[in-house]
């Protein structure tokens, strides 16, 4: 019958040390990578991104705001109700 605290050889030790650091080195050499990806990830400028935006808000349509863009006709709005006409019937 086998003690319940047994000395173990000191080699499961440095097994456990090896395998916790290369565990830490590949964390880091992933945590490296993923930081080299966002160093090489184009940037823009805060005012050209913001010129563009309300360039883009300016020349697009939104049919949500009719009080800036006016009343749109029904065929023109997606967000219309649909004609009952328009679509098939499952029965």
């Amino acid at each position: 019958m086998p003690t319940p605290y047994e000395i173990r050889a000191g080699g499961d030790v440095k097994n456990k040390k090896q395998s916790m650091a290369d565990l830490k080195l590949r964390r880091l050499n992933e945590l490296n990578s993923r930081l080299k990806e966002d160093l090489e990830r184009p940037r823009i400028k805060v005012s050209e991104a913001s010129m563009s935006l309300i360039q883009y808000c300016q020349n697009t349509k939104d049919f949500m705001v009719p009080s800036l863009w006016g009343q749109v006709d029904k065929r023109e709005d997606p967000y219309a109700p649909q004609q009952p006409n328009g679509c098939c019937t499952v029965m």
